[in-house]
């Protein structure tokens, strides 16, 4: 039984592939939650020299499963004033968008199996750039649905902010990712990961020392799309929608136990998707400084077989990854505690009137450059 099971996975690689990688990706997005929350408590308390949670579990590291729990066992109330079916609808048109956003981020680089090629990424578009501009902005219209279904008009204010912050900041998180894809020729996530490994490379003259990432190639473009990432992601200091001390708890004021939890999960979601994009887009992707020499140096003294040496070179290349998506997470947190809410019309003057002209800018300078480079 245990042969004929491993011939047919022997001869299915790409569908256990699959599986295995749907599985990893799920089990990450479905963790990051309650994770997120403990740390989020965790680091503000140490920032604002406090306790933090520490009652459940080591470290208060169960508080975020207490707190899960009591989502869960809370009684379902659905407001006698709210437009049901929308209402009810709304969550789960936040979170579908923030799972499958995730689907083209390459979290390692294509392995071999048994003879066939697997990319380490849940859908290998060669138009990932598109999928993720017009997936992610779909999860505007679960919190326009939201805001209007729950029929309050502190809801509806929130409603309004989310839809005219998102329309601004994703114009300008495009134009930034505009001019990466003009210097790297390509809008395939996987293939601008690849491009950004070895030494530091700008306009074929080597710089030592630092990696080949675009965050040195492309700085402002970087820039933009970080501060885009923010209003997009509903963060500290553009967490308007919501505006707790103006608007109550804007869009999902009349929500409650595991129809809000769903909200904060794709709040989560969003977060680990867009530190995934700023570490495929800038960070290198699973290129780590270093990691070759490191391999070589164990090599030498443990003399591993060259199959073993290339399966922990994928191990570490894929820890890699998911060590920039954790400190870019930790960065959000960090930043949330550090700096206050912006006015509304502040939002709105720095998207349209600084980042979409800067954004401008560095597209034109890069397709000039690039021009000159090339006569």
């Amino acid at each position: 039984m245990m042969d004929s099971l491993l011939e047919w996975a022997s001869n299915n690689v790409q569908l256990v592939a699959m599986v295995l990688k749907l599985a990893l990706v799920l089990v990450v997005l479905l963790h990051v939650a309650p994770l997120m929350a403990w740390a989020e408590r965790r680091i503000c308390s140490w920032m604002q020299n406090r306790t933090g949670p520490n009652r459940v579990g080591p470290f208060g590291l169960l508080q975020s499963i207490a707190d899960a729990v009591k989502f869960i066992f809370k009684e379902d109330l659905v407001p006698a004033h709210v437009r049901k079916w929308y209402y009810l609808m709304a969550p789960a048109l936040c979170v579908v968008p923030a799972f499958m956003t995730f689907a083209v981020v390459p979290f390692g680089p294509m392995v071999e199996v048994n003879g066939v090629h697997v990319a380490l990424q849940l859908s290998s578009l060669n138009v990932g750039f598109l999928f993720i501009t017009s997936i992610s902005s779909l999860a505007v219209y679960g919190i326009i649905v939201a805001s209007w279904a729950s029929n309050n008009k502190y809801s509806m204010l929130g409603g309004l902010r989310s839809t005219a912050q998102m329309i601004s900041y994703e114009l300008a998180m495009g134009l930034s990712l505009l001019a990466l894809i003009i210097y790297f020729n390509s809008v395939d996530l996987m293939e601008i990961a690849y491009s950004q490994g070895g030494p530091l490379m700008i306009f074929g003259h080597e710089i030592p020392f630092l990696p080949n990432w675009a965050i040195f190639k492309q700085p402002l473009a970087a820039l933009i799309f970080i501060i885009a990432a923010f209003a997009e992601t509903n963060r500290l200091p553009f967490d308007l929608p919501e505006g707790e001390a103006e608007i109550v708890a804007g869009y999902h004021l009349e929500y409650g136990g595991m129809k809000w939890s769903l909200f904060f999960m794709a709040e989560y979601a969003h977060m680990i998707t867009a530190s995934g994009l700023v570490a495929t887009f800038f960070l290198g992707g699973w290129h780590a400084p270093g990691a070759g020499a490191a391999l070589a140096f164990i090599q030498s003294h443990l003399h591993f077989t060259d199959q073993l040496l290339y399966w922990l070179t994928v191990a570490s290349q894929v820890l890699a990854f998911w060590i920039k998506v954790v400190a870019f997470m930790i960065f959000f947190i960090v930043i949330r505690f550090t700096l206050p809410r912006f006015r509304y019309d502040q939002l709105m003057w720095l998207g349209w009137k600084v980042l979409v002209p800067l954004a401008l800018v560095n597209i034109v300078a890069t397709a000039v450059a690039i021009a000159v480079a090339v006569t």
